[in-house]
């Protein structure tokens, strides 16, 4: 279920937005102001953001910089949302960074339309059909992975585990991100096996298995540096 962070001072319109989307089944977390927002971000990264630009304690166009200048955010869909109609407010946010942009007031159903739009193509661009790294091959047509002319015998879990931590390779991701994309937000269980999942992995991928690096206290990360 993907996790959608809904930031928006309107206690109305967050409410709405927060409603119409966890009804078609998302995940959402509303905050309203960017201090709380900032706090839940160290914690888990969504996969996107519905972003309003006048905030009461920093301006949506600053968070927006902001997130485009972290390497866990860099990549995560951003839709702007505003009272304002000019032309050259809209152009200012897709110029630094924002993928879609809404103005207010915006029906329920073109909200879900525009929402399920952008994730959609974020998938579609992840789903590179091989990823590499040092002699690892994960072919993603296949479903196989291959240590160089050795073929990997992963789990489903493993998999999906080590295509998730490729796919954003050179970024940190947390702990709660791996549990909700691989495991899935209804997952009951201790985030040790998180930590056994990459034990397993590590061994399997032999000398490979040090592109995976811990990062205390925050999640892992695929480098080879």
């Amino acid at each position: 279920m993907a996790a959608i962070y809904v930031v928006e001072d309107d206690q109305n319109i967050r409410e709405i937005e927060t409603f119409a989307l966890k009804n078609v089944g998302y995940d959402v977390e509303d905050f309203d102001c960017a201090k709380t927002f900032y706090e839940r971000l160290r914690h888990r990264t969504p996969m996107l953001i519905l972003l309003d630009i006048m905030l009461p304690d920093e301006d949506g166009l600053s968070i927006l910089q902001n997130l485009r200048s972290r390497t866990e955010t860099r990549k995560v869909p951003i839709i702007m949302v505003t009272a304002k109609t000019t032309e050259i407010d809209k152009v200012k946010g897709l110029d630094m960074g924002a993928d879609d942009y809404m103005t207010k007031p915006f029906g329920v159903m073109e909200l879900i339309s525009r929402v399920k739009a952008l994730l959609r193509r974020s998938s579609d661009a992840k789903e590179e059909k091989s990823l590499t790294m040092g002699d690892l091959l994960l072919d993603n047509e296949k479903r196989m992975v291959y240590v160089g002319e050795e073929q990997v015998d992963l789990t489903f879990k493993e998999y999906e585990l080590l295509k998730l931590l490729m796919q954003n390779a050179g970024i940190v991701t947390p702990r709660d991100t791996i549990l909700d994309r691989v495991w899935g937000t209804d997952f009951e269980g201790e985030s040790r096996t998180l930590d056994m999942h990459i034990k397993t992995l590590r061994q399997k991928l032999k000398n490979d298995g040090k592109f995976i690096k811990t990062v205390r206290n925050v999640g892992y990360i695929m480098s080879n540096e």
